[in-house]
This record gives structure tokens, sequence and C-alpha cells, in this order.
């Protein structure tokens, strides 16, 4: 198995798997592991056994290491942007159905770190909650009478005044929707630091930098998981 660009490699155990549940005898040697930087042209892996063998599992093999390759190439990328800054990046739910797990776990070999796996990890009050509650402080009232002492509670907001209800009502988390640099710095001096902040909403790598030297905590975004390119990872037979 060659790497075809350079990148950050992820997927080893996944593509062992592969070839093993085909054939039991095939032999797995890696020359790399995940979360390492890669080079065009650099062997990441052999492979030796039955050639048939090898064929019938090569693509899914390559599947899953070409996919969770490029995710954490491209969370590396995003990670690079902001490593000036004490921001840091974190993945979201949007994920291709049934590779949360695995990709949340390229994300992290990428640099990045982790947001809720699922709606049972903490509660996150978005806007349609807000409207349906009656407002911030009867939101954040509601579920802190359901949620236990060990969950954690995020609330969203999408202008300064809403950030202040929030503050204003003990919020310990929010989330700053689709807000530009200079109104996140506004947040981040208004908050003083008695909140966790997250800026989320149209992150790019283009806009990352400026969005994390407002001195926000985290940034979200979902590219890093469904916008990610795979990296072009191959396989070579030779005698």
């Amino acid at each position: 198995m060659v790497s075809r660009e350079d990148g950050v490699l992820c997927g080893l155990a996944l593509a062992e798997a592969s070839f093993r549940l085909q054939d039991a005898g095939l032999r797995f040697t890696a020359n790399a592991q995940d979360g390492e930087p890669i080079t065009k042209q650099q062997p990441i892996a052999q492979i030796a056994g039955n050639a048939r063998s090898i064929l019938a599992a090569e693509r899914t093999a390559l599947n899953f290491m070409c996919h969770l390759s490029g995710v954490a190439s491209y969370t590396a990328q995003f990670v690079d942007q902001i490593a000036h800054t004490r921001a840091r990046i974190c993945c979201t739910r949007k994920t291709l159905p049934g590779l949360r797990t695995l990709e949340k776990y390229a994300v992290r070999c990428g640099g990045g770190v982790n947001h809720r796996f699922g709606l049972d990890d903490a509660m996150l009050i978005k806007d349609n909650h807000i409207a349906i509650a009656g407002g911030i402080a009867k939101a954040l009232a509601a579920a802190r009478a359901c949620a236990g002492h060990l969950v954690m509670i995020e609330i969203e907001v999408d202008t300064l005044e809403q950030l202040q209800d929030a503050l204003d009502a003990g919020a310990e988390a929010i989330l700053l929707d689709n807000m530009g640099p200079e109104k996140l710095r506004d947040a981040v001096a208004i908050t003083a630091g008695r909140a966790k902040l997250e800026a989320s909403g149209g992150i790019t790598l283009a806009s990352i930098s400026q969005i994390a030297e407002s001195g926000v905590d985290f940034i979200s975004t979902s590219q890093i998981t469904m916008a990610a390119p795979s990296l072009d990872i191959g396989l070579d037979i030779s005698s």
C-alpha cells in the first residue's frame, strides 16, 4: 500500500482487518502509524499471501484508508491554521451514517478534538429549542431540571444580546453561531472568562485563522468530516 500524495495517515487497523477477514493467512505489515504525516510515494504497509484474497479485500481496505486519511489530513490543515492561538478545532455530529466513531477518530488523528458523539453525550440547546421553551433562561432552566450533575449543557446564541442573556442565566458553555471575527472578539470581551465559547457556522480554511484569533476556546465545523477530500492511497502488486 502506497500513498499517492502527502497527508496524515488513518485507518490502518481497518485495512488490516479487511484483509484478515478475507483470508486469515494473509500477512499484514505496517510501515507507519495512524496520525503520522505521510508523503507521496511512501510505502504504508505490505500485504503478503494469496493474490486472489488480496485483490478481493483491496477495495474495502483502500476505501477505509482513503476516506479516513482524507478526514485526518483535512483536519490537520485546519489545525495548522490556528496553531498560533489557543483555540481548538472540533468536529460535529454531521458524519456519514455508520461511520461517526471512525470519522471522529480520524479527526483526532489529524490533531482535532471531538464534539458530541450523540444526543446522550451532552445537551446542546439550539435556536429552535429556545423558541419552543420561550427564551434562553427558560430553556436553560428546563435543561438543568432534567440533566444529571455530570451532563454538560451548552446553549447557542445568534446575537450579543442573547449572549448576555445566557451569561445572566449562568450558562457555562455558549455556542456563538455565524458571528464574524469582530463580533466574536466582542463576545470574548463580554464573557470575560465566565463561560467556554465555541464559534461555529460558515467555518472555512480561509476564515478560521481570524476566528481563532478572536479568543474563542473552540471552533466547530462539519467541513472536516463532510467536505474532506479522500487521500489517494493505492495498492501495487510486486512479484
